[in-house]
Order: structure tokens, then C-alpha cells, then sequence
């Protein structure tokens, strides 16, 4: 997909026009593919050994924010440039431990209304083990003026 014909603050930091978003970087975010009219996505994350428990396995915790940033850009990759999305709800189920490495989240928009989205994704690690499963519900909203960090600030 041709991400530089689209625009919109999704698309913009994919495309390189705008900065990935801090918690994406961290979480090794990756944009693999996308088909918005179809509502799906595709991305990778890279988990790293600063991600693990003393067991060496990745914390439940950075999987169900990779979750987050599946279910989240299934939503963004199919709204107008003026449009972003706020997650209301998000359930992750944990299925197997997982240690550093590429993953793999494939998200998708299951239903979507005027204002409401019903999301639901999966991550898999590079063998293709099922790792963990989401859903979330989101409202879709008009684009306001980001919030600026202290270091943002003048």
C-alpha cells in the first residue's frame, strides 16, 4: 500500500511527515501493511530484553501495549485526515510466554458506527505462535491540538 496517499496523523508519522509517536518508538513499532478500505492492519514491534521479567519473558504489560498499538491504527488507518480515535475499553488475553524478538499484530476494525468502533487483534511471535489476543472499543473524534511535553515547551 502506498502509505504516502493518505494523510492524517496515523499516516503522516508512518509516511515520515510527521514523528513517530514516543511510545511507539519504544515499543520498536513497524508498519508492515494495511488495507483501510477493508479495515486491517498489520504491524511488528520489536520486544527487547529490557521488556523482560526475570524469567527472560516479555512483562504482560508491554504485549497488552502492543495489543493497544494494533487495535488503535486498525481505527486510524481508515479515518479522514481530521479524524483520531480515543480507546474507551481494551481486554488483552495473555496465551503464551514470550520472549525478545519481532512480533507480529494484525489488527481490524470488526464494526464500526457514526462514533463508535468495536477492534479486535492478535500478536504472534516470529515462529508464528499466537502470543496474545485483544479487543477494544473506541470513539472516533475530531483532531485537536496535541499536548506539548514539558521538553515541547518554550
Amino acid at each position: 500500500m502506498d502509505v504516502h496517499a493518505r494523510a492524517g496523523l496515523f499516516w503522516d508519522s508512518i509516511a515520515g511527515r510527521g514523528p513517530m509517536p514516543r511510545a511507539a518508538a519504544t515499543l520498536g513499532f513497524e508498519f508492515v501493511d494495511a488495507d483501510p478500505d477493508a479495515g486491517w492492519i498489520e504491524v511488528a514491534f520489536t520486544a527487547t530484553e529490557a521488556f523482560t521479567n526475570p524469567m527472560g519473558e516479555v512483562l504482560g504489560g508491554f504485549l497488552a501495549a502492543m495489543v493497544y498499538d494494533t487495535v488503535g491504527p486498525a481505527l486510524l488507518a481508515t479515518l479522514a485526515p481530521n479524524e483520531f480515535q480515543e480507546t474507551l475499553e481494551l481486554k488483552t488475553t495473555f496465551l503464551n510466554p514470550v520472549h525478545p524478538g519481532r512480533l507480529l499484530g494484525r489488527g481490524r476494525v470488526v464494526q464500526r458506527g457514526e462514533h463508535l468502533a468495536f477492534l479486535d487483534a492478535t500478536l504472534s511471535d516470529s515462529s508464528g505462535l499466537l502470543v496474545a489476543t485483544g479487543t477494544a472499543t473506541a470513539t472516533v473524534v475530531q483532531v485537536r491540538e496535541p499536548r506539548r511535553t514539558a521538553d515541547q515547551r518554550d
